[in-house]
């Protein structure tokens, strides 16, 4: 039986899906919105600010990237870009940040890319809509202004190219607020069962096959870790695979398989996390599967060439006379056996069920996503991912892909010498390894259920959640992995194995 939760009246358990911001580009600046002016570090500003540069300097501006300064009396901000010269995306999604932040108020908003590189117009649209983003579901006033329209300033000369790149940043921020808006829902109102039900609902606008597997269907797979994991619940678990093919694809196109973790809520079961604010957070561990979804839902708009399958595990992970116990054995699809040591290491096996379902298919690569140790967020911090694999191409690949969505990634290593500390006396595996290197043997122990093909492991335990908010990342749940997936699906190359 569910639990009685109290929904607050009128609340869609299908969070919002996508900005309503219009984006358009034009060759004029348009009346009676605020613009912003970009502003280097040197040299004077464009004439059209209304300020020279001592007049700057003497409000404390002096074009640093990320600044804003909103010009008294006059519907203008400058914009810091630093060195217009060394301007890269990176920088690109700062400034737009900063230019949204100043005008936070404001609904109908316009950029001017006057002096920039038409390559920076993908990466100002992401800084704007992601850094006015507000998760307002369940409030009866939102927190913030919701912006209606964004305008890019742009030569003719520019027009198609701003365009084309303004178009793909509003998909691509879109998928990052889907995946912040369902990772920001409180476990009550987005279950397992109802995330499969939203999957369903919008998986077809988006080009995308989705199977929907319950109890029973999972139970007669032989899926012991997400049927396990589950076990102290009242909430049915849900394996959701979404298949995008591209339109006239043909057996030898690149195939790329995606896994993510789902714990809707994650207590740590009868391994229960201590009493502190960390339990409020852990709506949060289900954003390995909001990425994998919310990156998908962009790859027919942006005429991805790949064929990709993605696994979303979900359950939630609590304590119960049902739980899992510490001490019990489970057996994984594919018939491996794993004594469970720590009920709270239990996103290494939801996923290894899925990984090994999706090594059955034989793709060319295996990608899996997941909140998955404090130990990378204790190696690499709140802003950095880490990436392990058996694949040094995909990895690099991955890296690549961080690198350009500003969703930043550092590789660790895959030491086997470590292996030996995942071996059981009573099971063919443990799920802990030793008290050190936990984000390393939790990757070695995944990696022994992806059957030797490709793959790579991101774990996102640290950049899941953002405490304050800096830039374009707002605090709660950060959406991270849906941009960089999303580009690595667009530019998956399939390699030999390393």
């Amino acid at each position: 039986m569910s639990r009685a939760v109290i929904v607050p009246a009128g609340f869609n358990p299908a969070p919002s899906l996508a900005t309503t911001t219009t984006v358009r580009v034009v060759d004029a600046v348009p009346d009676g919105v605020v613009l912003g002016v970009p502003v280097g570090s040197g040299g004077e500003p464009p004439a059209i600010l209304g300020l020279d540069r001592d007049a700057l300097a003497a409000s404390g501006f002096d074009g640093a990237v990320g600044q804003a300064l909103r010009i008294p009396g006059a519907p203008r901000i400058a914009v810091g870009v630093g060195d217009p010269a060394t301007l890269d995306a990176d920088k690109a999604r700062d400034a737009a940040a900063g230019f949204a932040r100043a005008a936070d108020r404001d609904t109908d908003i316009a950029l001017s890319l006057d002096g920039l590189p038409a390559v920076v117009a993908q990466a100002c649209v992401e800084g704007v809509l992601l850094a006015r983003y507000s998760y307002d579901e369940l409030k009866r006033e939102p927190a913030g202004t919701a912006l209606a329209s964004l305008t890019l300033v742009t030569g003719p000369a520019e027009h198609d190219a701003v365009s084309e790149g303004a178009a793909r940043g509003q998909a691509f921020a879109r998928a990052t607020m889907l995946a912040r808006d369902l990772a920001n829902s409180p476990p009550a109102h987005l279950t397992a069962a109802r995330l499969a039900d939203l999957a369903a609902q919008i998986g077809p606008d988006y080009g995308l096959e989705v199977e929907v597997f319950d109890r029973d269907a999972l139970v007669s797979l032989g899926c012991g870790g997400l049927i396990g994991v589950n076990g102290g619940s009242a909430e049915e678990p849900r394996m959701i695979r979404l298949t995008y093919r591209p339109p006239g694809a043909t057996d030898g196109a690149p195939h790329l398989a995606l896994v993510g973790k789902g714990i809707m809520y994650d207590s740590g079961g009868l391994s229960l996390k201590p009493a502190d604010a960390v339990h409020a957070t852990m709506k949060n561990d289900m954003s390995g599967a909001a990425a994998v979804l919310a990156s998908m839902s962009l790859l027919r708009e942006l005429g991805c060439g790949t064929t990709v399958t993605g696994y979303l595990m979900c359950t939630d992970n609590v304590p119960s006379g049902t739980a899992l116990r510490l001490g019990d054995v489970i057996t994984m699809h594919g018939g491996t056996t794993v004594e469970v040591l720590n009920a709270d290491a239990e996103g290494r096996l939801v996923m290894a069920d899925a990984l090994v379902m999706a090594a059955e298919q034989h793709p060319d690569a295996i990608v899996d996503i997941a909140t998955l140790t404090g130990a990378s967020m204790r190696a690499l911090g709140t802003s950095v991912a880490g990436v392990m694999g058996n694949n040094q191409p995909l990895i690099d690949m991955i890296l690549r892909s961080a690198a350009i969505t500003g969703e930043s990634a550092w590789q660790l290593p895959l030491e086997r010498r470590y292996r030996e500390q995942l071996n059981s006396d009573v099971a063919d595996l443990k799920n802990m390894g030793g008290p050190n290197a936990g984000a390393i043997t939790a990757a070695l122990f995944l990696d022994e259920f992806t059957g030797g093909l490709p793959w790579a492991h991101v774990d996102i335990a640290g950049t899941a959640q953002v405490d304050k908010p800096a830039g374009w990342r707002t605090a709660g749940c950060s959406g991270f992995g849906a941009r960089l997936l999303a580009d690595l699906m667009l530019n998956f190359v399939p390699g030999e194995q390393a």
